[in-house]
């Protein structure tokens, strides 16, 4: 058994969810497809897929062992293609996650921008809320807002975006606008929800417990009940630009300490990083820039002190 073969054709069936497709794809038979991943399953001592009549599911050591394999596979597509162009040309396939929000509204685009530029290059673009771990599930990068749990990853600074509290007009019309931070305890304030809780606001060195009648594990959520009048939030400013640019949202307390959370590339640390990856976070952090363009647009980013 060629072992490189058989991890091959392990995970093109695991990605493509087909011994059929796989076999098209690497132009073998389903007979050959099927024969080497069952004797990757012997030479491993482990069952990778379970196999039923309509579907293919991994099993846990599956899911482990893709994560792996798809790794070296791709290592060795960057050292053939530097090798042969003889220039770090930016080719093969890049992982990218990022969070939800964020994700949608301004990583997606620059991924569609970044890809007609080099069109040699293959992307798969994941949007979720959670930690992933970057080597189990197989990604080269994700992209994090806010602060960083310790880890063995290297965490690249590409832009920043500060936390704003806002409330629409007909709030402010009928509640007031406070004009000091402990005034927000007597506010209906409207929370986002972690794993941590989300009654306490963090605003500079300021800890305020706050209450309301609305909390969510979505900040989308939260600003369209802040336009319907709901209440005060407190949300990242890539979140409410629009919504302060069309008047439906006011910032409030604007003089108060901003909160400033980072956006980080996080990749497993290499000795050389490839250069997809490289060139894919150069290109974001121009893209993004600093402060970034959302918020100097509006005029939303705080001066620095000098």
């Amino acid at each position: 058994m060629n072992l490189l073969v058989a991890m091959t054709a392990f995970v093109r069936v695991a990605e493509l969810g087909s011994y059929t497709r796989a076999a098209e794809q690497l132009e073998l038979s389903r007979t050959q497809v099927s024969k080497l991943v069952m004797q990757l399953e012997t030479h491993l001592q482990v069952r990778l897929l379970q196999r039923t009549t309509r579907r293919l599911h991994l099993t846990e050591a599956g899911e482990r062992y893709l994560a792996r394999a798809q790794g070296i596979l791709q290592a060795l597509e960057e050292a053939e293609a530097e090798v042969g162009a003889g220039v770090t040309e930016i080719c093969g396939r890049l992982r990218v996650n990022g969070p939800m929000a964020f994700g949608t509204d301004y990583l997606a685009p620059l991924v569609a921008r970044f890809m007609v530029r080099h069109p040699a290059l293959e992307m798969r673009l994941d949007l979720n809320d959670r930690r992933v771990d970057l080597l189990e599930e197989g990604y080269d990068l994700a992209i994090r807002i806010g602060s960083l749990p310790d880890s063995s990853l290297v965490a690249r600074p590409l832009t920043r975006c500060h936390l704003l509290l806002c409330a629409s007009p007909a709030y402010l019309a009928a509640h007031g606008e406070p004009q000091r931070l402990e005034e927000l305890t007597e506010h209906r304030c409207l929370r986002y929800r972690t794993s941590g809780g989300g009654t306490t606001w963090q605003l500079g060195d300021h800890s305020l417990p706050v209450s309301g009648p609305l909390d969510s594990n979505n900040g989308v959520v939260l600003v369209q009940a802040a336009e319907d009048g709901l209440g005060i939030i407190q949300q990242p400013s890539f979140l409410l630009t629009e919504s302060i640019r069309e008047g439906r949202l006011v910032p409030i307390l604007a003089e108060a300490p901003p909160v400033t959370l980072g956006v980080y590339g996080l990749y497993p640390a290499r000795r050389h990083l490839p250069a997809k990856v490289e060139h894919f976070l150069d290109f974001l952090a121009e893209a993004w820039g600093e402060p970034p363009y959302w918020e100097a647009e509006l005029g939303l980013s705080p001066k620095r002190k000098q």
